[in-house]
C-alpha cells in the first residue's frame, strides 16, 4: 500500500488563529482525506510552535507565564482544527518531551563541521524570528512585518549553510525537492544563487529567557526557534526513538506552508537534513495570503477575521467551501463577509442544497424506488486537480456537475411526469438525478465531508425523505 505523509506548518501561538491558518488547515486536510479515500496509508501532522521568543514576549505583556500562554492559545488552535473538521492524525506541541529529544537528536546528527560558535551582531526581527541583512530590508524595515529591526549582539552557534549552496541549487532545480508553484521555485533558486549566508541556530539562554530546547552539551544556549520548529515534521513521527511512524512515513510527501516562511522550508530545512544524513522531503506547496477587503490582515488595522466565529455563524462546510473555491490556491486573495454570504446563498443554498432538496422531495412525494450505483467516473479529473493543488478548479468542476444536474431536472420536468402518471419515465429521471447527486457527494468527500455524508445518508436509505435543508437560508 502506498504511503502519504503531509504536514501544515506549525503556527506561532502568541495570538489567536486567523483566516490564513484556517486556509492552510483546510488545504492540507483535502490532501490527506483524498489520499485516505484513495487507499493510501496516510498520516497528517499539524501542531503548534510554542518555543518562539514571540510567545515569551506576548506572555510578558499579559503578565502571565509563557507556559500558561502557550497552553491557552495552543488549545484554541486545536479547537479550530476540530471546528473545521480537520482529519489530522496527530497534533505536535513543541514543548513535548518527544519533540525536545527529537530536535536535540537532529542537532547531534548534523556534521560537526557544519555547526560552529561565533560572536555576531545583526539586525533581528522578532516577528520573523530571523536575522536580516541590510540588503534584504525594505525601506530599512522587515520585508514581512514592515517594522524596524533590533540590533542584537551575542555569541551564538551558526550553521554553515554555505557548505550546501551547490547541493541545494541542484536538488531544487531538478525537483528532487519540488517547490510548487514554479514561481516560488524560481524565487528560491534566485535566493540561493545570490549566495547563501551561514545562519544563527541558537540564542543565549538570557535572550531566550530560558524558554525552548537547549543545545546538546551547552545549557547556556537555546536552539533557534526555526531549527527547533522545523524538526517537528520528524519529531512528530517519533524521530527521537526511530519509531514505527518515522520508519513508515518519512520522507514527507507534501509540506504545506505560506509564502512568508518559504526560505526556512526550501533552504534551511533541506540543508539541516542533508547535514544530519536524513532523507529529504519530496514536495513543498506554497499558498498565498488572504487579504481583508483589499487590506492585509493586521491586528493594528482591526481587520483580523476569527475563523472560529465564521464557523459558528455559517457552519464548517460553508467556510471550507469558500476557502477552497474562492481563495486562490497560490495567489493572494481577497476575503469579505458579503462575498462569503453571496457564495453561501448562490452556490450552497440555491445550488447544491436546492438540488438535493428538489430531487429528494420528488422521490418522497411519488414513492419512487431509487437504485444507487457506486460509480464515480470523474475521479481521474480529481487526481489531476489534487496533484496540482488546484482546489478551486476541483470545486468549479464539481459545481459544473451540480449545474448540469439542475438543468437536467428542470428540462425533464419530473413534476409534470408525475402529474401525467408517467411513472416509468419519472423513475428513470429521478434515478438519473439521484445517481448524479450521489456522484457529486462522493467527489465532495475530501472537500466538504459533512455535506457529502449528509447527502449519502439521504440517498442510501431504503426510503428517501427530503429532510431539513443542507444549507438553511441566511437570516
Amino acid at each position: 500500500m502506498p504511503k502519504f505523509y503531509t504536514t501544515t506548518s506549525i503556527p506561532y501561538v502568541n495570538a489567536r488563529p486567523h483566516l490564513g491558518h484556517a486556509l492552510e488547515f483546510v488545504q492540507t486536510d483535502v490532501l490527506a482525506r483524498y489520499h485516505k479515500l484513495s487507499g493510501d496509508d496516510t498520516f497528517f501532522l499539524t501542531g503548534a510552535d510554542e518555543n518562539s521568543l514571540k510567545n515569551v514576549q506576548a506572555a510578558e505583556a499579559l503578565k502571565i507565564s509563557t507556559k500558561d500562554l502557550v497552553d491557552k492559545n495552543t488549545k484554541i488552535f486545536a479547537d479550530l482544527t476540530k471546528a473545521l473538521n480537520i482529519s489530522n492524525d496527530d497534533f505536535i506541541r513543541t514543548i513535548e518531551k518527544k519533540h525536545f529529544a527529537g530536535a536535540q537528536k537532529l542537532w547531534s546528527l548534523c556534521k560537526k563541521e557544519d555547526i560552529y560558535k561565533k560572536k555576531y551582531k545583526g539586525l533581528y526581527c522578532v516577528g520573523c524570528e530571523a536575522f536580516y541583512l541590510e540588503k534584504d530590508l525594505v525601506g530599512g524595515k522587515c520585508p514581512e512585518h514592515k517594522k524596524p529591526l533590533e540590533s542584537v549582539e551575542e555569541e551564538n552557534y551558526f550553521f554553515k549553510l554555505s557548505n550546501y549552496q551547490k547541493q541545494l541549487e541542484k536538488i531544487i532545480e531538478s525537483d528532487t525537492y519540488e517547490i510548487v508553484p514554479n514561481s516560488r521555485k524560481n524565487e528560491v533558486l534566485s535566493f540561493i544563487r545570490m549566495g547563501l549566508e551561514d545562519f544563527s541556530v541558537s540564542r543565549s539562554f538570557e535572550r531566550a529567557h530560558g524558554w525552548g530546547v537547549s543545545v546538546p552539551g551547552d545549557e547556556k544556549q537555546i536552539m533557534y526557534v526555526w531549527f527547533d520548529a522545523l524538526s517537528n515534521y520528524i519529531t512528530g513521527l517519533d524521530f527521537a526513538t526511530n519509531g514505527h511512524r518515522f520508519k513508515q512515513y518519512w520522507p514527507c510527501d507534501v509540506h504545506v506552508v505560506g509564502k512568508g516562511i518559504i526560505r526556512f522550508h526550501a533552504v534551511y530545512w533541506p540543508a539541516m537534513l542533508l547535514s544530519a544524513g536524513v532523507d529529504l522531503p519530496k514536495k513543498l506547496f506554497v499558498h498565498g495570503y488572504i487579504n481583508i477587503e483589499g487590506e492585509k490582515m493586521s491586528k493594528s488595522l482591526g481587520n483580523v477575521i476569527d475563523p472560529l466565529e465564521l464557523v459558528a455563524k455559517y457552519g464548517c462546510d460553508p467556510v471550507r467551501y469558500y476557502l477552497l473555491r474562492h481563495i486562490h490556491p497560490v495567489l493572494d486573495s481577497d476575503f469579505g463577509i458579503k462575498k462569503l454570504e453571496d457564495a453561501y446563498t448562490a452556490d450552497l443554498a440555491n445550488g447544491l442544497g436546492n438540488l438535493v432538496s428538489r430531487v429528494a422531495g420528488l422521490i418522497e412525494q411519488n414513492s419512487v424506488k431509487v437504485s444507487i450505483k457506486y460509480q464515480v467516473s470523474s475521479i481521474k479529473f480529481m487526481d489531476k486537480y489534487i496533484e496540482n493543488f488546484q482546489f478551486d478548479q476541483a470545486m468549479k468542476f464539481i459545481w459544473e456537475k451540480i449545474t448540469k444536474l439542475d438543468v437536467y431536472v428542470s428540462e425533464k420536468e419530473p413534476w409534470a411526469l408525475a402529474k401525467a402518471g408517467k411513472t416509468e419515465e419519472l423513475a428513470k429521471v429521478l434515478n438519473e438525478a439521484s445517481n448524479g447527486i450521489f456522484e457529486v457527494a462522493k467527489l465532495l468527500e475530501p472537500f466538504l465531508p459533512d455535506t457529502a455524508k449528509k447527502i449519502q445518508d439521504v440517498f442510501e436509505k431504503e426510503e428517501i425523505r427530503k429532510g431539513s435543508p443542507l444549507f438553511p437560508r441566511l437570516v
